[in-house]
This record gives C-alpha cells, sequence and structure tokens, in this order.
C-alpha cells in the first residue's frame, strides 16, 4: 500500500485548497471526503448563493468556487477519495499514521483535518420503501444534472439547498415541482422571487406520504397536505433536501484535545498528536475566526509545518508561487 506524505480528511473549500498547497511543495496528497463528491457544504447546500468574503472575487457562486478549486488542485492530480468517513487513526511503530474507513485503510505520514463541523450525511425520508430506490429515482445529493434532463423531478425542501436546485433542475427537466410542509420558505429572499418568477410549481404545505411503484421503480409519489388531502405528482425522479445532519464520529478518541467539536492547534496548526493538523472550521485557537478565508490562509502554514515534519531538511522559508512554478 502506498505510503502518502499527506493525507486531508475533508473536502471542503479548505481541503482542495490545503490539497494545492501541498502539491506546491511537492508533498504526494490522498484527500479522503465522507460525501460523494468535493466541495462540502457549498456543493451539498448553497450551491447557487453567492460569497462575498474570498480575496480577489467582488462575488463568486459557491459551485464556481469548488470548481475553480478542483481545476487548480488537478495541476497535482492528487488522489481523491469520496463516500469514506475515517472511523479510526492510528500510528504505527514506524511512525507512519494508519487511516480506517468503512471501506479500507490508507497509509500517510501526515494528517491534515479540514472536516469543517465533521461529517455530513442527509436527513433521509421516513419511508420503509425509500431506501429500494435510492441508487435509482431517490435523490440526496444532485452529482451529474444530466440525469434529470427532460424528466419530471419532485424535490423536498425548503431551504436554500432545495430552491437553489429548483431554480437550477427548471432549465433542463421537463417540469419541476418543489414541495413544502410549511407556507413560507427559509431560502435567501432572492431565490424565493426567482422561485416565483419561474416555471417551477410549489406545493404548500404538503409532506410526503408514499410512492406509487411500477414494478422496481415508482411513477407518482403521493404527497398530504395539512388538511389530509393527499395528491399524487407525476415523478421520474425525487430529490430530497431535508438538510443534513454532522457529526465528528470517534475523533474525540484518537488523542487529539477538543474543544467542544474543534480540535485545538497551535500557531503551527499542529494538534497535539505528531504530524496531524487542522486547519479551517475544524480547529479551534485563541482569536479564531470561522471564515472560509481564514481556513485558506491557515493551509500553507499546516502545509510548511507537514513538509518539514516529512523531511526535517527543508527550509523554513517558502519561496513564492511564481518561483515554485518557474521550475
Amino acid at each position: 500500500m502506498k505510503i502518502y506524505d499527506l493525507t486531508i480528511v475533508g473536502a471542503g473549500p479548505v481541503g482542495l485548497f490545503t490539497a494545492f498547497y501541498g502539491g506546491m511543495r511537492q508533498m504526494s496528497v490522498k484527500i479522503i471526503e465522507s460525501l460523494p463528491n468535493v466541495g462540502g457544504q457549498l456543493t451539498a447546500l448553497y450551491p447557487e448563493k453567492y460569497i462575498y468574503d474570498i480575496a480577489g472575487f467582488p462575488k463568486v457562486r459557491a459551485k464556481d468556487l469548488v470548481d475553480n478549486l478542483s481545476e487548480q488542485l488537478s495541476i497535482f492530480s492528487p488522489t481523491i477519495i469520496t463516500g469514506e468517513s475515517v472511523e479510526d487513526m492510528t500510528r504505527l511503530e514506524d511512525g507512519t499514521w494508519k487511516l480506517t474507513t468503512e471501506a479500507g485503510s490508507h497509509l500517510t505520514k501526515t494528517v491534515i483535518f479540514t472536516t469543517g463541523n465533521g461529517a455530513f450525511e442527509p436527513k433521509r425520508l421516513e419511508l420503509k420503501e425509500a431506501t429500494k430506490y435510492e441508487s435509482t429515482q431517490l435523490h440526496y445529493f444532485v452529482n451529474d444534472m444530466g440525469t434529470f434532463a427532460g424528466k419530471d423531478v419532485v424535490l423536498f425542501g425548503g431551504g436554500d439547498s432545495a430552491v437553489d436546485w429548483a431554480l437550477m433542475l427548471e432549465p433542463i427537466a421537463n417540469s419541476v415541482t418543489l414541495v413544502h410542509r410549511r407556507d413560507s420558505f427559509r431560502a435567501h429572499e432572492h431565490s424565493i422571487e426567482l422561485l416565483h418568477q419561474s416555471s417551477v410549481i410549489v406545493k404548500t404545505p404538503y409532506v410526503v406520504d408514499h410512492f406509487e411503484p411500477e414494478g422496481d421503480t415508482f411513477t407518482h409519489i403521493a404527497v398530504r397536505k395539512s388538511d389530509g388531502e393527499v395528491e399524487l405528482l407525476k415523478a421520474d425522479h425525487v430529490i430530497v433536501n431535508y438538510g443534513f445532519r454532522s457529526h465528528i464520529g470517534n475523533m474525540k478518541n484518537w488523542g487529539m484535545d477538543m474543544e467542544r467539536q474543534a480540535i485545538q492547534v497551535n500557531s503551527q496548526m499542529e494538534t497535539t498528536l505528531p504530524g496531524v493538523y487542522a486547519v479551517g472550521d475544524s480547529n479551534i485557537y485563541k482569536g479564531k475566526v470561522k471564515l472560509i478565508a481564514c481556513g485558506f490562509g491557515e493551509a500553507p502554514i499546516a502545509i510548511n509545518a507537514a513538509k518539514h515534519f516529512v523531511d526535517p531538511e527543508t527550509k523554513n522559508h517558502v519561496k513564492h508561487s511564481t518561483d515554485l512554478f518557474s521550475h
């Protein structure tokens, strides 16, 4: 099994930039992400929302920022593992760290946690028949918008994520219906205005009742109004945006000093474990500010410390990117 110089746990925006900077320092890099795609909350929760505090961008859509970070990172072709959560971390006799996921093991000389508030899991439909459709017609993530081209799509949810995906799918789907259990939405006011100007069919206040099966698939989904009225909606696909639960799993048992759900670090982003670091929303220190911009700044600090840990002969002085890329 290959032993990487660095394994980054978490592929949100800070994790992606940390991996890029690891490539700049000529480290072999692996990324492990619990979600099925990179981008973290930006991809899963509000891909269409603008972010205003990224240096050099007056404003940038969340999904565009993730795309740009992925393009930047692709220069170094790191190994990216998605859909796996780190369940255990142990140090071997030679100092190598062994990260264990539900799918296997990963060996690395150093580890940087960029997990934010922890691993994300979607809140699922509470219907016993729902699980059999999860790999085909029932979705908690949108991995490929082309899947929904020309299809009848029903979305459930009332926050930014549900409204964003409804607006993004409207131009390509045959029909989009957005179902929410309340009369009012929790999304940004401008998004709600765009929603009402679109062709998206809005159903409120309704909740899911049952699927209408046809063999191994379903053709309709039944929704129930607060007064008991049930209505059948034609559906080739159903997307559920009820939000996500975050958790840190067994992290508190791995020997790092924790404060609430954050990892305590020093000025080098070092944890209390040798060769293990944390940046972004996953760490805590005096004066900590939880912004993407701050996480971007912490990434080079952690990488430079990790590089020196792997290769103690490395000079602490780091060249500017123009010098590094010129060679």
